[in-house]
């Protein structure tokens, strides 16, 4: 079993032969750096590389896709688990569409959510500085704000106990 892995490796030289590139060259290629594509093999989300006798990893046409379509996946605030599902789906000839959209349909709901969060929490932090002056003054009504309401669940704990 242990010799068929031996055969298997190749010579780096061989590999640029055969159309494989090192990881400087995955990375600059893909757009993610060479860090990101070991911790992406370290944790599955993509495959374990192929490897040269050398143990230098060497990355496939293929291989340098899935990178890319990771790198696009998370710049649309995609999770690592989402995109492990969107991969099994990019490399399922079986998979219906309906799944891939009901996974994107799920995505689009999680980001209107958090947007409604991130614009509640924009006009908090708008009421806080208006009602600041931004003089010279050491008093702060955005810090009394903020400490306020830091303290306000506190408070409410104590009156119910």
């Amino acid at each position: 079993m242990k010799k068929a892995t031996v055969q298997s490796q190749i010579e780096l030289s061989e590999a640029h032969a055969h159309g494989f590139y090192e990881i400087g060259q995955a990375s600059e290629m893909s757009g993610v750096s060479a860090k990101m594509i070991r911790h992406y093999e370290t944790i599955g989300l993509i495959p374990p590389i192929k490897r040269t006798l050398s143990n230098y990893r060497i990355y496939s046409e293929m291989d340098v896709q899935m990178l890319a379509f990771i790198k696009h996946t998370r710049s649309l605030g995609f999770s690592l688990e989402q995109i492990k599902e969107l991969l099994a789906l990019w490399n399922n000839e079986k998979r219906t569409s309906a799944e891939v959209k009901q996974l994107v349909m799920t995505h689009i709901k999680e980001l209107e959510d958090r947007i409604k969060e991130m614009q509640a929490m924009r006009k908090v932090l708008q009421n806080l500085a208006s009602s600041c002056c931004g003089n010279d003054d050491p008093d702060c009504p955005i810090l009394d704000g903020l400490s306020y309401a830091a303290l306000s669940p506190l408070i409410t704990k104590q009156k119910k106990v």
